[in-house]
């Protein structure tokens, strides 16, 4: 069996310091405090890698992000949070190579807590050999390793015994490439030659991430992290205005002044005109990117038009500029509260029931299909600088308050024709089917890819959750939204 040794930071990513990634877990696991002193302590950092002591960098890193924070919350941020991170900083001619050997080894002095899940799962690696976060009794990390990086070299010897890897995959002038390439019959440094075209068909794909978690967009190196710092202060002001002003406008006006306040919302297609008195309403059937998308679609109509929520909190609800049908999960409970508000008028539903971020359409539930034949499907999206708009596990409240944060929100709505009624349940499709084809239509005009995931696959990925939201344990909407405020005035901590 062919195997083969590769190093992570460098080799297999394209980048080779790993201080962004302790940057996310100070900010995703403890607060906006430890990022803001991780980030004073870059220059420190980077002086003692320029004099050589880079591994005494690395330990001073390790302990700044990770001291007294709970074991737990390292484990959920490395599973939710930097697997996106790390995914987009693959270097694929690495990847290529590492990929064609049968028993595949990753090398990595950070701690191995942060890396495993994302190294087994995307980087498909058989093993993985990294540094040991220590911990209390309390759970508690320590903010130390349990052994000298030296160590990694011999877990690898303990690991193939006898046997000799084929191949070594590190950076030449790397502190600890040399250690464990020496172990290696050949060896390989970045920047790798790529794959002969004849032998791509052998190679597998990095297996896509498709949920992650998280607050910040943007990758925190140290002058991105400066910039989110220096933003922070000014963003909550501008959110705030630009939420007052949204709900003090009418719906008319406000994709017409989202410019003046730094936003903008791109519309496409024709919508549908309301319906006329004593007719039932159309059902716009749409993909669900954050809590926003049926507030910017009422916007873009020039009319509230009420929506339907899976599990939102009481306090979005309370807050919310447009009616809010909240249905059970029992199916013909569901189906009789549809079935009465389209009669009254338009309704929006998102069939995913949940958000994703990246370009991926979750299953759809087939139950929209089966009320009416009266679908217009609507394409939703948007874009955003520094906050991510929707969580898993942190404060859903407080989704519309980091999209209003970000420099420039960009919404996009495109409207699709309405179903003729041959492509309805009227027929004699099932609904299974049409769902399925309004998924298709919808993932072929955003350019995305149709998933059978789920709300649920999703929130037991990054959550641990099935993602619903108890209404009896928040406790009510005035002590929530005092939460909320001593949570953005105090420390700010984001999760």
């Amino acid at each position: 069996m062919e195997s083969v040794v590769a190093e992570l930071e460098g080799t297999l990513l394209n980048v080779p310091n790993p201080f962004c990634y302790f940057m996310l877990i100070a900010f995703e696991a403890s607060g906006l405090a430890r990022f803001a002193l991780l980030l004073m302590l870059w220059p420190v950092i980077k002086l003692l890698e320029v004099c050589g002591k880079e591994d005494a960098g690395l330990r001073l890193t390790i302990f700044v992000a990770t001291v007294g924070v709970p074991m737990s919350e390292i484990e959920a941020v490395s599973r939710a949070v930097l697997p996106k991170f790390y995914f987009d900083d693959i270097d694929m001619e690495g990847w290529r190579i590492f990929s064609s050997y049968d028993k595949r080894v990753v090398v990595t002095k950070t701690p191995r807590i942060m890396v495993e899940r994302f190294v087994k799962e995307h980087l498909r690696a058989d093993h993985v050999i990294g540094s040991e976060l220590s911990e209390n009794r309390y759970g508690l990390a320590s903010g130390f390793i349990q052994d000298d990086f030296d160590s990694i070299t011999r877990s690898i010897g303990a690991l193939f015994g006898d046997e000799q890897p084929r191949l070594g995959l590190g950076r030449s002038q790397s502190g600890s490439g040399p250690l464990f390439l020496s172990t290696c019959k050949e060896e390989q440094y970045p920047p790798f030659i790529t794959a002969k075209k004849q032998d791509l068909h052998h190679i597998i794909r990095p297996l896509p991430v498709i949920f992650h978690d998280g607050r910040l967009a943007k990758r925190p190196t140290p002058s991105a992290a400066l910039l989110i710092l220096l933003w922070i202060p000014l963003g909550i002001i501008i959110a705030t205005i630009r939420i007052g002003v949204g709900l003090m406008l009418p719906m008319w006006a406000i994709p017409q002044m989202a410019p003046v306040f730094g936003g903008k919302v791109v519309v496409r297609g024709t919508p549908p005109p309301p319906p006329a008195p004593g007719s039932s309403g159309v059902l716009f059937v749409c993909t669900h990117r954050t809590l926003m998308d049926p507030v910017v679609l009422s916007a873009v109509l020039h009319r509230r038009i009420p929506a339907v929520t899976y599990s939102i909190s009481r306090l979005s609800e309370i807050l919310s500029p447009i009616p809010t049908v909240r249905l059970t999960r029992i199916r013909d409970v569901d189906a009789q509260k549809i079935k009465r508000q389209l009669e009254k008028g338009d309704l929006v539903v998102c069939p995913e029931g949940t958000t994703c971020r990246e370009p991926f359409l979750l299953r759809f539930s087939g139950l929209f299909a089966e009320l009416t034949d009266k679908i217009v499907p609507v394409a939703m999206n948007y874009r955003v600088g520094f906050f991510h708009a929707t969580t898993a596990r942190g404060w859903k409240a407080m989704d519309p308050i980091f999209f209003f944060m970000n420099p420039r929100p960009i919404y996009e709505v495109t409207f699709l024709n309405q179903l003729p009624v041959e492509a309805t349940c009227s027929s004699g499709k099932s609904p299974h089917d049409v769902a399925n084809y309004v998924q298709r239509i919808l993932a072929a005009t955003l350019g995305f890819e149709c998933t059978n995931f789920t709300r649920k696959d999703k929130y037991r990925v990054l959550a641990g959750n099935d993602g619903i939201v108890s209404q009896t344990s928040g406790g009510s909407p005035v002590k929530e939204l005092m939460s909320i405020f001593k949570k953005i005035m105090g420390d700010f901590k984001l999760h």
